[in-house]
Parts: C-alpha cells; structure tokens; sequence
C-alpha cells in the first residue's frame, strides 16, 4: 500500500510521521502548482471550486509518483467539501485509475470515523491503545508545527532579513516529521524556536496587523493561496488566522462528541447580520471581522475559491458589517485564471492603503470607513 493525501496546512507532518513508524509508504503529493490546477481543472466539473481541483490534480500527481490509496474526508453538508471524496473517486476511475482505492474519513462521525479510517490504513487489528497513542501523537506533531507556523507569522514582519524566517519555517517541517518519539520531537521544537530567537528584528517596529478569513482550505493551505501570508511578513504585516488544524481537530472530534459547543464569540457577533449557519466559515468570517474591528487591527483578508456559496454569501453581507465597523477589507476571488503578479499588486496597493490608514488615525484626521 502507497498512501497519500491532500495537502491542507501541516497534516502531511503527523500522517507521514505515523505511516513511517508503521512501514506504510507515504507519497506526498507535490507542491501545488499550476500544473497541479491544470490538471484538476482539465477533469472537473467547471463549477466546482478551486480546492476540488487542486485536490483532484494534486491525487493525480501523486499516483504518477506510485500512489495507488487516497485518503480524503467526507460527510453530509451544505459545503460541497463533504462530497469531494466520491466525486474524486469517480473522476480517477474515470480517466483511467480503476486500482486506486479511496479511504474515507467522515468527519460527522467523530472520534468513531478517525478509528474507521485509521484500522482501513493500517490495519484491522490495530488495538484501542495504539489508535490512542497515534492519535495523540499526530496531534502533537500537528500542534508543534502550527506553534512554529504562527510564530513565523509573528517574527517575519519585524525580521530584518524575512526571508531567514522563511529558511527556517521551510526546514521545520521535515524535522518534525522525522521526530518519531515524544522527547524527540520536544527537542526538536526548542531547537527550532532556539534558532527563531537568533532572528536579528528591527528595534521598534510596529507592523500592521492584518486578520486571514475566509473559506478553510484556501486560508490554511500557502500553495492554495499563493504564499499570501508570507508575501504579506515581507512587506512589514503581521497575518493572523484562526483556520488550524489543531483547533479543528479539538471541535470536530471532542467538543461536539461531548456536547460542548464552540465559537461563541463569533457567531454573538455574526448574529445581527446572519441569524443561522449557511455552512462552510460565513458566519465566522463575518464574526471575525467585527471582533478584529473592535480590536483594532488595521485589515482584514478575505479569500475566497470561486462559485464558493457559503462565502458569497458572506461576501455580499461584508458591505453592511464594514458600515458598521469601519474597517479595510480586501475580497479576493481565486479560480484557475487567478495570476500571481495581479495578487501582488492587489497586495501591495492593500498595504499602502493601510498604512496611509494608520497615518491618519493617529493625526485624528481622514474617514475612518471601512473598504470593500
């Protein structure tokens, strides 16, 4: 069995690690790029969003490199993400891969569908123990690397070289992975934060403070986005998100297991502009947006996968919210006609704006209006 699986964020580091201890081959697919969306595209539906399309191009790399098992979620929504799964497993079948099997993991099931899919890749006969212990390990992977992750969002803008914050973040991932123990790995995260601290900052810099919303695959994964977070650390903004896989795990397969609910403070704040859940991260994206206004941050970026439902939704309502709580808001629509270079500049006139913002905030004088 050659097992892969989409990239989204860091879960690559906690499933590698797990095959490795296990003697089950991982292939990681590559890096998405345009090939990667070429390739999805070429066999989708043109309706579907840009992460089904990145997701189907990035299985169809990874079969090239030896893959014959996907692993992918599913589960009954209003978001067309839990219906990825049997429409990618047709599409292969399809256009010539009848051998691949599809692995499924359903996250409605909770905690009970993670023990599914982990006895379906490694094995019937795995014990409750060992399903605990790599469970808890592979979310300790995930929570280092994420640690890691924001505290490179946090350093790049104040490094007086970003790109050293860049090396290290870049090296991070492989040296997690290989941690195959619990003293391990904690050596490895303090000899990385260790190498974090050398990081040479500028003495009194201030960045601006810019909120990462929208739909969940495009803000956790760099190559969905073009590097957005990175792009943005060099140019002085400190990028702050709350789409990680550490949190997701800890709603999806505990808090709602036990009844407890979770993002109260977002949908409080959501509520006066949409009273129920239209799926997917609307509701949050427009609760994060008045919190992040109240909370002073200069921006807030909102990214989007085109014919998205649940985040035109949010879109749409975004123009009231701003009236509201005057703040600057960049929407960005991503399809596979989307080029780097128009991001960047889009980018780029964002933070003059900001920073021009900022200026005049602090003379007390300009509309303080928000920008849509």
């Amino acid at each position: 069995m050659k097992v892969t699986a989409p990239r989204a964020g860091n879960l690559w580091v906690a499933l590698r690690a797990a095959l490795d201890q296990l003697g089950v081959e991982y292939v990681e697919p590559p890096r998405p790029t345009q090939r990667t969306l070429n390739l999805g595209a070429r066999y989708s539906p043109e309706w579907m969003c840009v992460p089904f399309k990145i997701v189907l191009g990035n299985f169809i790399e990874a079969i090239e490199l030896g893959a014959d098992t996907v692993v992918m979620a599913e589960g009954i929504n209003l978001c067309r993400l839990g219906y990825f799964a049997k429409l990618h497993e047709q599409i292969l079948h399809d256009i010539g891969y009848p051998h691949v099997k599809m692995l499924r993991f359903s996250w409605q099931e909770k905690i009970i569908g993670l023990v599914k899919f982990l006895r379906g890749v490694l094995g019937e006969d795995l014990s409750w123990r060992e399903i605990v212990g790599y469970i808890k390990y592979g979310l300790q992977q995930i929570i280092v690397m994420e640690d890691l992750e924001k505290r490179a969002h946090r350093l790049r803008p104040r490094a007086v070289n970003p790109e050293a914050v860049s090396r290290l973040w870049q090296q991070a991932g492989p040296r997690v992975s290989a941690a195959h123990t619990a003293p391990r790995l904690k050596a490895v995260a303090k000899a990385i934060h260790a190498e974090l601290d050398r990081v040479e900052l500028k003495p009194g810099f201030e960045p601006l403070r810019v909120a990462f919303l929208g739909e969940f695959m495009m803000v956790l994964e760099p190559s969905y986005n073009m590097d957005l977070e990175e792009e943005l650390g060099k140019r002085g903004v400190e990028v702050v998100r709350h789409s990680w896989i550490a949190e997701w795990a800890k709603i999806w397969l505990f808090l709602e297991l036990i009844g407890l609910g979770h993002g109260d403070d977002f949908k409080k704040a959501a509520r006066p502009y949409l009273r129920r859940d239209v799926s997917g991260e609307a509701m949050q994206t427009l609760g994060e947006t008045v919190l992040h206004a109240q909370e002073g941050f200069d921006g807030i970026i909102h990214i989007q996968p085109f014919t998205c439902m649940p985040e035109i939704m949010a879109q749409n309502i975004m123009p009231r919210v701003v009236s509201d709580h005057p703040i600057p808001v960049l929407p960005l629509l991503v399809d596979e006609q989307t080029g780097r270079a128009g991001l960047i500049t889009r980018l780029e006139a964002f933070v003059d704006l900001m920073e021009r913002r900022r200026v005049l905030k602090r003379r007390g004088t300009g509309s303080q209006r928000g920008v849509v």
